[in-house]
């Protein structure tokens, strides 16, 4: 038996969803809560095996966020998404916490499918925001590379890496530092070292984006 509860703050319809879903053979419907009546708090005690949040609350992504530290151990999946065209609403109800989301003209059939595949860890959603989610995957991937990249380098290399970026030459650089010219070469010298690039060009790419690191027998360039 999946034990579900319901989050939404009309009264009515989390009530009558209630009641549809408590038809099903395998549901079991716990409890019932709206977000502004401190009633999240009881989630850890009833133990869910997944909650259900509607979206169309105003404070719906932060009640994801209230329910993930209510009910640590339930799924949590997103009522009356909008699959619009950037796939926005996903991927924000994805990044607050939910495991899986139900369209706005999902039917019923749907809902207990989603709830399902839910609790054994699965999702269901299209090929279209499939894809924009493993873009967004790659992105914060992307982002958490270029953060680990740059805590290689020390303030003052980062700082000539940012120089580097605005296209500034060693001596341009070494003017609006005001330092020696071979001040510069010598931190540009550490730069490349401590990223394992041979240009200059993929130093700055590699800070931004996680450059794959040099080839034996690379090209070489100051």
């Amino acid at each position: 038996m999946i034990r579900v509860a319901i989050v939404a703050d009309i009264r009515l319809y989390r009530e009558g969803l209630a009641r549809i879903l408590e038809r099903q053979p395998n549901i079991s419907v716990v409890a019932t809560a709206a977000t502004s009546d401190g009633s999240l708090a009881p989630l850890s005690q009833l133990a869910p095996d997944l909650i259900l949040i509607d979206m169309a609350m105003p404070d719906s992504l932060a009640a994801i966020r209230r329910v993930a530290v209510a009910a640590p151990g339930a799924k949590v999946v997103s009522l009356s998404v909008r699959e619009g065209e950037d796939h926005g609403d996903v991927l924000a109800s994805a990044e607050a916490g939910a495991t899986a989301y139900v369209p706005r003209e999902a039917s019923l059939e749907d809902l207990v499918a989603v709830i399902e595949c839910a609790v054994r860890g699965e999702a269901v959603c299209s090929p279209r925001v499939a894809g924009a989610l493993l873009r967004r995957i790659a992105a914060l991937a992307t982002h958490g590379r270029s953060d680990r990249v740059q805590a290689h380098l020390t303030s003052r290399e980062r700082e000539i890496m940012g120089l580097i970026d605005e296209g500034l030459s060693n001596k341009e650089i070494a003017k609006r530092l005001r330092i020696e010219v071979a001040t510069v070469k010598n931190h540009v010298h550490n730069i490349l070292e401590k990223l394992q690039v041979h240009r200059r060009g993929e130093a700055v790419a590699r800070v931004r984006g996680g450059l794959p690191r040099r080839a034996a027998g690379s090209d070489t360039a100051c």
